[in-house]
Protein backbone atom coordinates (compact mmCIF):
# COMPACT_ATOMS: atom_id res chain seq x y z
CA UNK A 1 0.00 0.00 0.00
CA UNK A 2 1.52 3.74 -0.81
CA UNK A 3 0.56 5.72 1.48
CA UNK A 4 -1.05 9.16 0.45
CA UNK A 5 -0.31 12.83 1.70
CA UNK A 6 -3.83 13.43 1.60
CA UNK A 7 -6.46 12.64 4.77
CA UNK A 8 -10.15 13.10 4.60
CA UNK A 9 -11.34 16.56 5.09
CA UNK A 10 -15.18 16.14 4.89
CA UNK A 11 -17.73 13.53 3.46
CA UNK A 12 -21.16 14.61 2.13
CA UNK A 13 -24.28 11.96 2.23
CA UNK A 14 -26.89 13.02 0.14
CA UNK A 15 -30.50 13.08 1.71
CA UNK A 16 -34.15 14.04 1.54
CA UNK A 17 -34.89 17.85 1.77
CA UNK A 18 -34.18 19.16 5.19
CA UNK A 19 -32.33 15.85 6.18
CA UNK A 20 -34.19 14.52 8.31
CA UNK A 21 -31.81 11.19 8.25
CA UNK A 22 -29.59 13.35 10.41
CA UNK A 23 -32.00 13.08 13.65
CA UNK A 24 -30.90 9.87 14.05
CA UNK A 25 -27.13 11.02 14.50
CA UNK A 26 -28.40 13.36 16.85
CA UNK A 27 -30.50 10.94 19.07
CA UNK A 28 -27.10 9.07 19.30
CA UNK A 29 -25.82 11.68 21.38
CA UNK A 30 -23.98 13.80 18.58
CA UNK A 31 -24.28 17.54 18.83
CA UNK A 32 -25.65 19.23 15.51
CA UNK A 33 -23.47 21.86 14.59
CA UNK A 34 -24.50 24.92 12.24
CA UNK A 35 -26.38 24.58 8.87
CA UNK A 36 -25.15 25.69 5.75
CA UNK A 37 -26.43 26.80 2.38
CA UNK A 38 -24.61 27.52 -0.98
CA UNK A 39 -25.22 30.10 -2.95
CA UNK A 40 -25.52 29.55 -6.60
CA UNK A 41 -25.10 26.22 -5.90
CA UNK A 42 -28.98 25.17 -5.41
CA UNK A 43 -27.84 23.03 -2.58
CA UNK A 44 -28.05 23.37 1.52
CA UNK A 45 -26.90 21.12 4.39
CA UNK A 46 -26.82 20.01 8.23
CA UNK A 47 -23.32 19.43 9.53
CA UNK A 48 -22.14 17.75 12.13
CA UNK A 49 -18.53 18.29 13.42
CA UNK A 50 -15.45 16.04 15.09
CA UNK A 51 -11.93 17.35 15.73
CA UNK A 52 -10.10 15.83 12.53
CA UNK A 53 -13.35 16.06 9.82
CA UNK A 54 -16.76 16.67 9.21
CA UNK A 55 -19.76 14.66 7.96
CA UNK A 56 -22.68 16.73 5.95
CA UNK A 57 -26.07 15.82 4.96
CA UNK A 58 -26.64 17.59 2.12
CA UNK A 59 -29.89 18.54 -0.02
CA UNK A 60 -30.58 20.32 -3.54
CA UNK A 61 -33.13 23.50 -2.36
CA UNK A 62 -32.92 24.93 -6.04
CA UNK A 63 -33.16 22.47 -8.71
CA UNK A 64 -32.61 25.57 -11.76
CA UNK A 65 -29.40 26.56 -9.48
CA UNK A 66 -28.32 22.80 -9.29
CA UNK A 67 -28.26 22.68 -12.83
CA UNK A 68 -27.11 25.75 -13.79
CA UNK A 69 -24.29 26.55 -15.95
CA UNK A 70 -22.14 27.01 -12.94
CA UNK A 71 -23.03 24.00 -11.30
CA UNK A 72 -23.66 21.32 -13.92
CA UNK A 73 -20.62 19.94 -14.44
CA UNK A 74 -20.16 18.73 -10.76
CA UNK A 75 -23.31 16.50 -11.21
CA UNK A 76 -24.82 16.94 -7.75
CA UNK A 77 -28.21 16.80 -9.36
CA UNK A 78 -27.47 13.70 -10.68
CA UNK A 79 -25.98 12.70 -7.70
CA UNK A 80 -28.70 13.69 -5.45
CA UNK A 81 -31.61 12.98 -7.73
CA UNK A 82 -30.42 9.59 -9.29
CA UNK A 83 -31.28 6.34 -9.36
CA UNK A 84 -30.02 4.98 -5.93
CA UNK A 85 -29.32 1.96 -7.11
CA UNK A 86 -26.57 2.95 -9.62
CA UNK A 87 -25.25 6.42 -8.29
CA UNK A 88 -23.49 6.84 -5.34
CA UNK A 89 -25.19 9.82 -2.91
CA UNK A 90 -22.17 9.97 -1.03
CA UNK A 91 -19.06 12.58 -1.68
CA UNK A 92 -15.64 12.63 -0.08
CA UNK A 93 -13.55 15.95 -0.05
CA UNK A 94 -9.77 15.43 1.26
CA UNK A 95 -7.17 18.08 2.11
CA UNK A 96 -3.38 17.84 2.70
CA UNK A 97 -2.26 15.29 5.01
CA UNK A 98 -0.34 18.00 8.66
CA UNK A 99 2.86 18.77 7.47
CA UNK A 100 2.66 18.60 3.90
CA UNK A 101 1.22 20.81 0.91
CA UNK A 102 0.52 18.08 -0.99
CA UNK A 103 -1.16 18.77 -4.59
CA UNK A 104 -4.21 16.96 -5.49
CA UNK A 105 -3.90 13.44 -5.96
CA UNK A 106 -5.99 12.73 -8.64
CA UNK A 107 -6.56 14.39 -12.20
CA UNK A 108 -9.09 17.62 -11.89
CA UNK A 109 -10.59 20.43 -13.02
CA UNK A 110 -11.02 23.74 -10.49
CA UNK A 111 -14.55 24.73 -9.47
CA UNK A 112 -14.19 28.24 -8.11
CA UNK A 113 -18.04 29.35 -8.13
CA UNK A 114 -18.66 33.44 -8.42
CA UNK A 115 -21.72 32.99 -6.08
CA UNK A 116 -19.43 31.61 -3.14
CA UNK A 117 -16.37 33.56 -3.00
CA UNK A 118 -13.15 31.83 -1.12
CA UNK A 119 -13.83 28.64 -2.64
CA UNK A 120 -11.77 26.61 -4.26
CA UNK A 121 -12.39 23.09 -4.99
CA UNK A 122 -10.46 20.56 -7.29
CA UNK A 123 -12.87 17.87 -8.00
CA UNK A 124 -11.86 14.57 -9.97
CA UNK A 125 -12.31 14.15 -13.57
CA UNK A 126 -11.81 10.51 -13.64
CA UNK A 127 -15.28 9.47 -11.06
CA UNK A 128 -18.74 8.80 -12.50
CA UNK A 129 -21.69 8.56 -10.74
CA UNK A 130 -21.59 5.11 -9.69
CA UNK A 131 -18.85 6.11 -7.03
CA UNK A 132 -18.42 8.74 -4.75
CA UNK A 133 -17.72 12.72 -6.02
CA UNK A 134 -14.10 12.84 -5.13
CA UNK A 135 -12.98 16.60 -4.56
CA UNK A 136 -10.12 18.04 -2.81
CA UNK A 137 -9.21 21.35 -1.10
CA UNK A 138 -6.02 22.80 -0.63
CA UNK A 139 -7.61 24.97 2.19
CA UNK A 140 -9.08 22.43 4.42
CA UNK A 141 -7.85 22.35 7.64
CA UNK A 142 -9.42 20.20 10.71
CA UNK A 143 -12.10 21.64 12.87
CA UNK A 144 -10.53 21.83 16.05
CA UNK A 145 -8.32 24.23 14.57
CA UNK A 146 -10.71 26.54 13.45
CA UNK A 147 -10.38 30.38 14.39
CA UNK A 148 -12.88 31.08 17.62
CA UNK A 149 -15.39 33.09 15.01
CA UNK A 150 -15.63 29.86 12.95
CA UNK A 151 -15.31 27.23 15.66
CA UNK A 152 -18.00 24.03 16.46
CA UNK A 153 -19.08 22.26 19.02
CA UNK A 154 -16.81 19.21 19.01
CA UNK A 155 -17.72 17.51 22.45
CA UNK A 156 -20.49 15.07 21.84
CA UNK A 157 -22.52 13.22 24.77
CA UNK A 158 -21.85 9.57 22.63
CA UNK A 159 -18.16 9.75 23.65
CA UNK A 160 -17.04 10.27 19.88
CA UNK A 161 -13.84 12.64 18.83
CA UNK A 162 -12.67 11.75 15.91
CA UNK A 163 -13.21 9.94 12.09
CA UNK A 164 -10.37 7.43 12.31
CA UNK A 165 -11.73 5.70 9.21
CA UNK A 166 -14.15 5.79 6.09
CA UNK A 167 -15.22 2.75 3.81
CA UNK A 168 -17.10 2.96 0.72
CA UNK A 169 -19.63 0.44 -0.83
CA UNK A 170 -20.50 0.25 -3.93
CA UNK A 171 -22.77 -2.34 -5.83
CA UNK A 172 -20.99 -1.45 -9.45
CA UNK A 173 -17.24 -0.11 -9.71
CA UNK A 174 -14.54 -0.92 -12.09
CA UNK A 175 -10.75 -2.20 -10.69
CA UNK A 176 -9.63 1.35 -12.54
CA UNK A 177 -12.10 3.48 -10.83
CA UNK A 178 -10.43 6.47 -8.49
CA UNK A 179 -12.23 4.93 -5.20
CA UNK A 180 -10.13 2.12 -5.36
CA UNK A 181 -7.07 3.96 -6.02
CA UNK A 182 -7.96 5.63 -3.09
CA UNK A 183 -8.06 2.43 -0.99
CA UNK A 184 -5.07 1.28 -2.59
CA UNK A 185 -3.10 4.90 -1.28
CA UNK A 186 -4.50 3.68 2.12
CA UNK A 187 -6.84 7.06 2.00
CA UNK A 188 -10.35 5.00 2.34
CA UNK A 189 -11.20 1.25 2.05
CA UNK A 190 -13.43 -0.27 -0.30
CA UNK A 191 -15.47 -3.32 -1.22
CA UNK A 192 -18.62 -4.05 -3.22
CA UNK A 193 -22.02 -4.76 -1.96
CA UNK A 194 -25.42 -5.00 -3.23
CA UNK A 195 -25.73 -1.51 -2.03
CA UNK A 196 -23.96 2.01 -1.85
CA UNK A 197 -22.58 2.30 1.83
CA UNK A 198 -20.67 4.55 3.77
CA UNK A 199 -19.18 3.51 7.08
CA UNK A 200 -17.27 5.58 9.61
CA UNK A 201 -15.38 5.00 11.96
Amino acid sequence: MVQMAAVVDHVFICTTIGAPEADGLRRFGVVEGSSNQHPGQGTACRRFFFRNAMVEFLWVENAAEARSDQTRRTKLWERWSGDRRITSPFGIILRPAPGTQAACPFASWEYSPPSMPGLTLHIAEASGLEEPMWCFIESGSPPVEAPPDRRQTLEHPAGLREITAVRIVCPLIEHTSLTLAMAHAGVITSDTGPEHLLELH
